[in-house]
């Protein structure tokens, strides 16, 4: 299941990075008393009750401004109110009602979201509980009082919140696979799905993030269906380059969620840069199926032992993604764009494996032959059995002892020792460590 989406939204200085720090329940968003502070959308994985979901705190929307920053600033956060599925406004019980939050609330009732109306700085509840009602005006649903600074109605403001995923449910299951094309702007991941399509479906230029939106496409290769999610940059002129590289971030997160198989997009001329490091963590994290196709291929001199270098580099840069899938690829020219669909179909299926609990007994039982679990003060790490609980990715479960001698470096030994049974190219695994009684 894909992580919904959840973006605050208000005018600046409401405390919308004082609410999101306490909802994450770390300082991460600069908090400060100056309007226009939050600059750039920053996001974290907040639980409540049996849901995770994605927070993004957004910089504050000035709906009428000549200042460039800030009209940058309300572009990011109209941006990030198209991402959401649930739209947290944020108005100030303190000031009251003011035009923009009339403004704010117009541009929410156009973008046709779940909106959940907060009141924040109302710090006691019994004598300031009259303030919020004023803003019933607005017409966009029940005020919900809060104070991000002293916790008081998170609780009733996240239920709300979570029973609005819950009315989306209930949609058909799409048994297509997604795929999301990531990658820093201007990479050429457009020109990869207009290659495909062999069609110009998807605006191509030259300029550093002229996709806007994230564009879902249905591809049919073969007699199969699947659903390309092409991520964005952003077209703004003059901007420094750091704030597309971080909206780009923030795009990828929002595709990455709704994909079963990352593809990031790599420029051969430039090489692996921090950026590309950057957007693979994400699919890592978010157990994605992962290949890396190396675009511009064609642009590159090449001898005998090109490929076997770059890919090298490529390990060394991204040595978190082993199992990662390496091609070499032109838009351009169309170069291996047909290995790109039987690598996918390789990885799709590796990332729903199920291995039955005897057949993995068997290799847990020769692994341990092979080399002794690790033990600490006299007391040995005993396994008991492992079993696989999910797919996509595949998990599995491994009984044991004692949790605190399960050393990561046997987990990863492990591992290797699944994946030369049974390859799972492109797909990572993961591992959870369970302590069962050593009673029966």
């Amino acid at each position: 299941m894909s992580r919904p989406i959840v973006a605050i939204v208000g005018r600046p200085n409401v405390g919308k990075s004082t609410l999101f720090n306490m909802m994450v329940g770390e300082r991460i968003s600069i908090v400060k008393d100056t309007p226009g502070v939050t600059r750039d959308r920053i996001y974290a994985d907040v639980t409540w009750l049996n849901y995770t979901f994605t927070l993004m705190d957004t910089g504050g929307i000035e709906p009428e401004t000549d200042d460039l920053m800030l009209r940058h600033i309300r572009e990011q956060a109209e941006m990030a109110i198209e991402m959401a599925d649930v739209v947290l406004f944020l108005v100030d019980g303190r000031t009251g009602l003011v035009d923009a939050d009339y403004q704010v609330a117009d541009m929410l009732r156009r973008s046709q979201k779940k909106v959940v109306l907060v009141v924040n700085k109302i710090d006691n509840f019994e004598k300031q509980l009259p303030d919020t009602y004023e803003f019933y005006n607005l017409g966009i649903g029940d005020p919900h009082p809060v104070s991000s600074l002293s916790k008081l109605g998170l609780g009733d403001m996240l239920d709300e919140v979570v029973a609005l995923f819950s009315e989306g449910l209930e949609e058909e299951e799409d048994e297509r696979p997604r795929v999301a094309i990531v990658g820093k702007p201007n990479v050429g991941k457009s020109s990869i799905i207009n290659k495909i399509l062999g069609e110009n479906r998807v605006i191509v230029s030259d300029i550093a993030g002229t996709t806007r939106d994230a564009v879902d496409t249905e591809i049919v290769w073969e007699g199969k269906k699947y659903v390309f999610i092409d991520t964005a940059g952003l077209r703004r002129k003059n901007k420094i380059k750091e704030e597309i590289e971080r909206y780009s971030i923030l795009r990828t997160v929002s595709a990455v969620e709704r994909a079963d198989v990352a593809v990031l997009v790599i420029d051969a001329t430039e090489g692996v840069t921090e950026q590309d490091a950057k957007i693979a963590g994400i699919a890592h994290d978010r157990g994605r199926g992962m290949i890396i196709a190396v675009n511009k291929w064609d642009a590159i001199e090449k001898d005998n032992n090109t490929v076997k270098e770059y890919t090298n580099k490529i390990r060394n840069i991204l040595s978190f993604l082993p199992y990662a899938q390496i091609l070499f690829i032109s838009a351009q020219t169309g170069q291996r764009i047909t290995r790109l669909f039987e690598t996918l179909e390789v990885v799709i299926q590796n990332h729903s494996l199920r291995i039955a609990t005897g057949v993995l007994n068997d290799i847990l039982t020769e692994a341990v032959a092979l080399q002794q679990p690790p033990s600490d003060k006299g007391r040995r790490l005993k396994i008991y059995y492992m079993t696989q609980v999910s797919v996509k990715p595949p998990t599995f479960v491994i009984f044991v002892n004692d949790k605190q001698l399960m050393h990561f470096s046997y987990t990863r030994y492990l591992e290797n020792k699944i994946r030369e049974a049974f390859g799972f190219a492109g797909t990572p695994l993961r591992f959870i460590v369970r302590e069962r009684s050593e009673k029966k």
